[in-house]
């Protein structure tokens, strides 16, 4: 099984970028669609961008559509979450996620970060 660590989060002012990145460890990264959950507090986990295990198909929630853009790169077993013009309603704990269906499938989600705290103050 895969195990995966978030990092990147932090305090950013509204209209203001971060990058979240998930490092792989265990199993072959580059077997696994990628996906960005979230959660904010007192809110339902949010599904928020997912990644072919190539790289080559990827989509998005519609709250972050045309804002962020997931990439990732299989040779350092990485999956990246860019965030542009950040908005106080994306402060959530950010989750990595690894799949082995396309698209995502709750039933197929293998593992799960521990998760990486955005705050967006406006």
């Amino acid at each position: 099984q895969v195990q995966l660590v978030e990092s990147g989060g932090g305090l950013v002012q509204a209209g203001g970028s971060l990058t979240l990145s998930c490092a792989a460890s265990g199993r072959t990264f580059s077997s696994y669609a990628m996906g960005w959950f979230r959660q904010a507090p007192g809110k339902e986990r949010e599904f928020v961008a997912a990644i072919h295990w190539s790289g080559g198909n990827r989509y998005y929630g519609d709250s972050v559509k045309g804002r962020f853009t997931i990439s990732r790169d299989n040779a350092k077993n990485t999956v990246y979450l860019q965030m542009n013009s950040l908005k106080p309603e994306d402060t959530a704990v950010y989750y990595c996620t690894a799949s082995t269906s396309w698209p995502l499938r709750s039933r197929y989600l293998e593992a799960w970060g521990q998760g990486t705290l955005v705050t967006v103050s406006s």
